[in-house]
């Protein structure tokens, strides 16, 4: 029940975030005099809408975000001779790059926020061996391997096989690596050490069948008062944001289109480094909110950082490809037609719309589970 409240919730939170950035674009758009004819949340039939001024507002039948249509975004618009003053590229450079920036802002400024509560009320994880949460008695209906030896929470796995103090993604790589070979671990309860032999055996995580033991793993944590919270979050804000760009370069670059080449196909496993889509993010939000629900505001942040820093993009037709029109606006001295710029806005699309259903597609026949 846990993981399923974490999938809906977790979904239901990121269209309204969705919607709170296309909130940043209506509201700086309306502080600059800009028109606005829309502003809607969903895409597809309109359900209900009222009209409010110049704006209509109100909800679509596909609750998968939100959008606001500005006067004079579109190079096909028809707009009325009065309307001319109030478009978008009738505005100075630095109000329209505001408008612009102030969505993927937005997703930044929530990251810092949920990382920092986290931070404070859940805690970092302190760098330890893995420590066992819970042990699951069965695996799909016989005695899991875990159970069978008498693991039980608060044990701490110290070794597995030829790994000292492994960390949670060894553990997992190394069950999954030796399914049905004797494994030795190495367990630390009370403060003494022994030794049990544990056999990983196959059984359905997430509709997989892969290599597990039986156990749910925690962490020990260390939680800040509110100024460690902030600078923590600060901290932690900063190395996803670095972590998100160099993954960019390695999951849409050659070599991650490569692999997922591979992995559609080919027979080749997925490893928690693959790319994943919504469906894979919502699968591994159920499987966080199952080990304890703190650990969902790391993953939602984490998240809002992704899809920040991919709207900054400087490609058409993200918010950063039209930042970088703006800044070649500046450096010619006269406003480029964005008729010229739809093929390259259409291919950028097609791209990530081919991307996005071939990952989701593998988050259906070759989903990631981390529990080991």
């Amino acid at each position: 029940m846990a993981g399923t409240l974490g999938t809906v919730g977790f979904f239901v939170a990121l269209v309204l975030v969705i919607v709170v950035h296309e909130a940043a674009h209506f509201a700086f758009a309306k502080g600059f005099g800009i028109k606005v004819t829309e502003f809607f949340v969903g895409f597809g039939p309109r359900i209900w809408s009222f009209r409010r001024g110049e704006t209509e507002y109100g909800l679509k039948a596909i609750p998968a975000g939100g959008y606001v249509r500005i006067a004079g975004m579109s190079p096909y618009e028809t707009l009325a001779p009065e309307d001319l003053p109030r478009t978008f590229g009738a505005k100075p450079i630095w109000q329209r790059a505001l408008v612009i920036v102030a969505g993927p802002t937005t997703h930044l400024v929530l990251a810092f926020v949920l990382f920092a509560l986290w931070v404070g009320l859940v805690g970092r994880p302190v760098a330890t061996s893995p420590l066992i949460a819970a042990v699951a008695p069965r695996l799909d209906g016989q005695v899991s391997p875990a159970a069978a030896a008498g693991l039980r929470p608060g044990d701490r796995i110290v070794r597995v096989g030829d790994l000292v103090n492994p960390t949670d993604l060894e553990l997992v790589r190394y069950t999954r690596e030796h399914v049905g070979e004797p494994v030795p671990f190495t367990i630390e309860r009370d403060g003494r050490r022994f030794e049990v032999t544990l056999v990983p055996v196959l059984a359905t995580v997430a509709g997989e069948r892969v290599g597990r033991i039986g156990v749910l793993l925690g962490r020990a944590r260390e939680t800040a008062g509110p100024l460690g919270a902030i600078a923590g979050g600060a901290g932690v804000t900063w190395d996803s944001v670095v972590e998100t760009v160099g993954n960019f370069g390695r999951v849409f670059g050659p070599r991650g289109i490569g692999r997922v080449l591979e992995l559609l196909l080919t027979n080749a496993p997925r490893t928690e480094r693959d790319p994943a889509s919504v469906v894979g993010i919502g699968r591994v939000a159920a499987q966080t909110a199952s080990s304890g629900a703190g650990d969902l505001l790391y993953l939602f942040a984490y998240v809002n950082v992704f899809i920040g820093l991919l709207n900054l993009i400087p490609l058409p037709p993200f918010d950063g490809g039209h930042l970088a029109l703006l800044a070649l606006e500046k450096v010619r001295g006269r406003a480029i037609d964005a008729r010229k710029i739809v093929p390259v806005s259409v291919a950028v699309l097609a791209f990530f719309v081919l991307f996005s259903l071939s990952v989701m597609y593998l988050d259906l026949v070759k989903p990631i589970s981390l529990a080991p």
